[in-house]
């Protein structure tokens, strides 16, 4: 499938891969944004986002697209390249 299908599958909760990407068990999926209070932030979104705000000011965090890669790690926030876009080799990821 295209790249827009991918989107559409992701929308729909799916998890996508590329065909061609060597890494086994890679794919990628969707995250729904969500609100968190400013004392409820970790690691450095604490330090540089949370500790300048009352405690109880809402931070939205938006949608966005994570990666689970080769290795077992999260990329959070992951982004297509131009190839990926463009690539016609997208799947449903089981």
């Amino acid at each position: 499938m295209d790249f827009g299908k991918a989107i559409e599958a992701l929308k729909d909760g799916k998890r996508v891969a590329r065909a061609g990407w060597n890494g086994k068990g890679m794919f990628i999926y969707l995250v729904d944004g969500s609100t968190v209070e400013a004392m409820d932030l970790r690691n450095e979104a604490a330090t540089h986002v949370g500790d300048n705000l009352p405690p109880f000011t809402n931070v939205r965090i938006n949608p966005h697209i994570d990666m689970k890669s080769a290795d077992g790690s999260i990329v959070v926030g992951w982004l297509a390249s131009q190839t990926d876009v463009l690539a016609d080799d997208w799947v449903i990821a089981n």
